[in-house]
Formats: C-alpha cells, sequence, structure tokens
C-alpha cells in the first residue's frame, strides 16, 4: 500500500485549476512536515501558505518548471496549481543554510506524500530566486526561502517506466503529452 502512494507521489506539472487547495488542507500537511526528523533537531523551518488566486498570481512567474523539456511551456496554461507552499529557513533559529538543506527534502516529500494520501498531488520546485520570491511575499528579513512545493489536483497522464543500465534517465513526453519516467531497476540500485 505505502508503494502504491509512493508510486502516485510523481512530480506533477500540470494540474486541474477547478480544484482550489484550502488553506485547512496545507495546514494538515505542514502539520505531517513538522514531525519530520531534522538535524540535532533544530527544527528550522517555517512555511508560507500560498493559496488566494492574488499570492499565486505572484509566485508562479517566479517558478521554472521541467528544465529537461526547454521547448515546452510547463505547466500548460490553464494547468498551473492552486497552492504552494514555500519552505523558509528562520536563519535567527539556525544560520547556517548549507547545514539543513537535508531536512528540506525530508519536510518536502512528507507533505507531498500527506497530499497524496488524499488523492492530490505536487512537486517540489528548486529553480527560483530566493530573493524574488523573499521580495515578492514580503517575508521577514530572518527568512530565507530554500524550496517551493506546487500543489493541486494533477491533470496529466505520468507512467514510470523501468530502465536498463545505462538508458537515458531523462523524462520526456511523447506526441500526446503522456509524461514519462524512467526509473533504475532495483537489481541497478542495490548494492
Amino acid at each position: 500500500m505505502f508503494l502504491d502512494l509512493v508510486k502516485y507521489s510523481r512530480s506533477y506539472r500540470g494540474y486541474d485549476e477547478g480544484r482550489s487547495i484550502s488553506r485547512e488542507e496545507l495546514l494538515r500537511w505542514v502539520d505531517c512536515a513538522r514531525f519530520a526528523p531534522s538535524s540535532i533537531n533544530r527544527q528550522p523551518f517555517q512555511y508560507k501558505l500560498v493559496y488566494k488566486p492574488e499570492e499565486l498570481a505572484v509566485l508562479q512567474p517566479l517558478t521554472g518548471w521541467a528544465r529537461a523539456l526547454p521547448q515546452m511551456q510547463l505547466p500548460h496554461p490553464g494547468h498551473c496549481p492552486t497552492a504552494f507552499v514555500v519552505i523558509c529557513q528562520n536563519t535567527r533559529w539556525a544560520e547556517d543554510l548549507k547545514r539543513y538543506i537535508r531536512d528540506v527534502g525530508a519536510v518536502a516529500q512528507t507533505m507531498l506524500l500527506a497530499a497524496a494520501s488524499e488523492g492530490l498531488g505536487g512537486i517540489m520546485i528548486g529553480n527560483f530566486s530566493p530573493e524574488k520570491v523573499h521580495r515578492a511575499l514580503a517575508l521577514p528579513d530572518e527568512l530565507t526561502p530554500m524550496l517551493i512545493v506546487a500543489f493541486g489536483k494533477p491533470d496529466e497522464t505520468i507512467v514510470i517506466k523501468e530502465v536498463d543500465e545505462g538508458a537515458d534517465l531523462r523524462y520526456y513526453r511523447d506526441e500526446n503529452d503522456v509524461h514519462y519516467v524512467p526509473k533504475r531497476k532495483l537489481e541497478d540500485v542495490v548494492l
């Protein structure tokens, strides 16, 4: 059952904009994230919830999507996420931004799995300017945006494809806009 949840939790780049994400949903997922492991239990993160249309309009253009598909505009117009969580490190709580970078992944994955358990999805976005996001969202000086997680109701088809050793691992889309994600086989990753 857990493996099915992990397989469902893909990096979605297309969403049903008719399904909004509420503050309450985001709070549930952040509540899960705050229980994720943290280096020396420092818990240096705070979370900016972005779900109101006016905030979405400000943040969406500051995010970069699908670097491996530079010829495509993703998300396609009309298929943007309907919420974001900006994971910020509070530098008053922990100054060293590099020390807690692993923790960022743990809290992001926890939120994504929580959303997937409710039939929703998202993607981690690292392609953004922390300074521009900080300014656009009028964040306090002590907060540094570390990662953006987009959320919404997935509106695209993603196919996981196991590949042989040495195969190209870049994701791609076919002529029907189906998104393929090559994955190494279990026997190739276990030593």
